[in-house]
């Protein structure tokens, strides 16, 4: 590996934290699992997400025309879909009884649900794409020599991935320190907010048509 290139791939592992990082419908669904069904199915809810975002990188990256067309183009159905996926995800957040002691380990049916949802959700957003291929072709311009992709998607990935096991971690630590009751609540704050994010999403979407 060339310096140049291990430099694209730092920069792209900081660029994926920094996606990862701020406080969204993500970020809420890996706390709030991580509360209720341990560390795995909080880090498998943050790597659903990792690996759309390294899917929209690739797209961007390697220029796939064809398919940056189509997702731009159906940008208002996708938004819709993903809309109603977080509602769906925030009714079930906020009415799901909640277990008095500590769930058992998820199933890998369960981690595997986990992953796909977030996956799915997070490909809604086909916006991702254009901020992946103008940061992507600020990375390249500024490269000594001609570069593959492959660094800098494998490094948004492994920092959004590195995220994730972070931050689930974190919340894992501290999990069994939170009582039934704050449990509830941070499930009910936690669906509000998804739902409120739903709502953003489809607002932004038609409010810029």
């Amino acid at each position: 590996m060339t310096t140049d290139t291990l430099f694209l791939f730092l920069k792209a592992l900081a660029l994926g934290v920094l996606i990862a990082a701020p406080v969204g419908p993500i970020g809420l669904l890996t706390i709030q699992r991580t509360l209720d069904l341990g560390r795995r199915a909080g880090l498998a809810t943050g790597l659903g997400a990792a690996l759309a975002d390294a899917v929209y990188g690739a797209v961007g990256a390697f220029g796939v025309t064809q398919v940056i067309h189509w997702l731009v183009s159906a940008r208002v159905w996708l938004a819709l879909g993903g809309g109603a996926m977080l509602l769906w995800m925030a009714w079930r957040i906020v009415t799901q009884p909640l277990a008095e002691q500590a769930a058992p380990l998820p199933s890998r049916a369960d981690l595997l649900r986990c992953l796909a949802g977030t996956f799915v959700l997070t490909l809604s957003n086909p916006a991702t794409i254009l901020s992946f291929i103008a940061v992507f072709a600020a990375m390249a311009a500024g490269a000594q020599q001609v570069v593959t992709p492959l660094p800098m998607v494998s490094g948004v990935l492994v920092g959004s991935a590195l995220w994730w096991l972070v931050l689930s971690s974190i919340v894992s630590h501290w999990r069994h320190h939170f009582s039934t009751v704050w449990r509830r609540r941070i499930n009910q704050v936690s669906g509000t907010l998804l739902a409120g994010f739903a709502l953003w999403q489809w607002v932004s979407v038609f409010g810029g048509q």
